[in-house]
């Protein structure tokens, strides 16, 4: 018996259903904002997550899938999806080109990991990456559609929202910042002793309950934002409010990749137990050049599908009914429902027994399919030209003429 990779899953019936109804709703919801769909290899050379994600990160250092390929190259599966959109964005030439460019996609991630709950070592993601646009009004317009996207989902959840400011602004924040942790090094864990001297930032991202406490008092970021940023900031704020869109600020919220700048947010759910960051994003203006390319303003943001989906789930543990179970009680009408069927799957979703069957059996079946509505042709019916036709959500049935079969469906 061969079974999956651990941390690696399979999505089977319900779940296939659930993963396409995410990935829809969010794919109708970004085209409605722009976006156009596009798709990266799950491949990559490593140097482009080393490069973007940056050396220090956990993601970089401990959770790669990183390999010497036949020819010697170093690869590694992506643990990301923002590096590679950007490398096909540079390696069109689309950074000479200008203009703007909007695209969404979605797909597998790979982080080496320990597995636990919401959190596989393959895993998929909902991204969008706007490029050519500096102005702070799409940084509120990713952050509407995201809203948007949960909303059209049932699922509640928190915004999170931070301001990381410039180049420069970060750096003196980042001086501050170093010399207020190494005033109490000796009591922070062990990661993040070591990220005073890589990492400074990563120590905001610390969950340790001690580490927390010894940072309560730590410089914000925000007191060492320049007018730009100020600005910038106060703009986003001021056009989510106007949208509705409610959020908190975070000035501990530094997202865990190096290449950010200015805008951070993250969408933060707690209806699956403890709170978690469901989607995550911000700018990344200096990414592009960082890579080599043309200096272009960048923002987007990423979408964990497996945790919408548990939430999902958690609500929703009730049949999710739908499409029809077509079915006949004697060997002598398998044919004629196989024609009707084949006829009905042009408008609706059908599933056709082959098996004459006792109706008590056809209905458990057809249950245990989840179908909503189920069809069923016996001699009776058969002698009035009619199906017999029952509602498995209310309850309700009749017997429908199959000549006018179609308009009542």
């Amino acid at each position: 018996m061969i079974n999956s990779l651990r941390g690696m899953r399979d999505f089977l019936d319900n779940d296939g259903a659930l993963y396409e109804r995410v990935v829809g709703v969010c794919a109708k919801v970004a085209q409605n904002f722009g976006f156009a769909f596009i798709e990266t290899p799950k491949l990559e050379e490593t140097a482009l997550f080393r490069r973007s994600v940056g050396e220090s990160s956990d993601i970089v250092g401990k959770e790669m899938y990183e390999f010497s390929d036949k020819g010697g190259e170093s690869i590694c599966l992506r643990p990301e999806g923002t590096a590679g959109v950007v490398r096909a964005f540079l390696q069109a030439k689309l950074d000479k080109a200008g203009g703007i460019k909007r695209w969404f996609y979605h797909g597998s991630m790979f982080r080496y990991e320990r597995p636990q709950r919401g959190r596989q070592r393959e895993f998929h993601q909902f991204g969008i990456e706007c490029f050519g646009i500096s102005d702070a009004r799409e940084d509120a317009a990713i952050i509407i559609l995201a809203k948007r996207i949960l909303d059209e989902l049932g699922i509640k959840a928190t915004l999170k929202l931070n301001s990381l400011g410039n180049k420069e602004s970060m750096s003196e924040f980042k001086t501050k910042l170093e010399s207020y942790a190494k005033g109490c090094a000796n009591e922070l864990c062990e990661d993040c002793a070591r990220r005073i001297n890589t990492n400074i930032l990563r120590i905001l991202d610390c969950k340790n309950e001690k580490c927390q406490a010894l940072l309560k008092d730590a410089p914000s970021v925000l007191d060492s934002l320049d007018d730009e940023c100020k600005k910038d900031f106060e703009l986003v704020q001021n056009l989510l409010k106007n949208a509705g869109v409610e959020y908190e600020l975070d000035d501990r919220l530094v997202r865990g990749l190096d290449y950010y700048s200015k805008s951070a947010f993250e969408f933060v759910s707690d209806e699956i137990g403890a709170k978690a960051a469901v989607i995550g994003g911000g700018r990344y203006d200096g990414l592009i050049s960082e890579l080599g390319g043309k200096s272009t303003p960048a923002v987007g943001w990423a979408m964990g599908i497996e945790r919408i989906m548990e939430i999902l789930g958690a609500k929703e543990s009730a049949i999710q009914r739908d499409g029809i179970y077509l079915c006949a009680l004697e060997p002598a009408f398998i044919d004629e429902i196989f024609a009707l069927g084949c006829e009905l799957r042009k408008t609706h979703k059908v599933e056709i027994s082959y098996e004459a069957k006792a109706p008590a059996k056809h209905l458990g079946a057809a249950d245990k399919k989840g179908a909503k509505v189920f069809l069923c042709l016996g001699s009776d019916e058969k002698a009035k030209g009619e199906i017999w036709y029952k509602n498995l959500e209310n309850k309700s049935e009749k017997h429908i003429k199959i000549s006018e079969l179609k308009g009542a469906l």
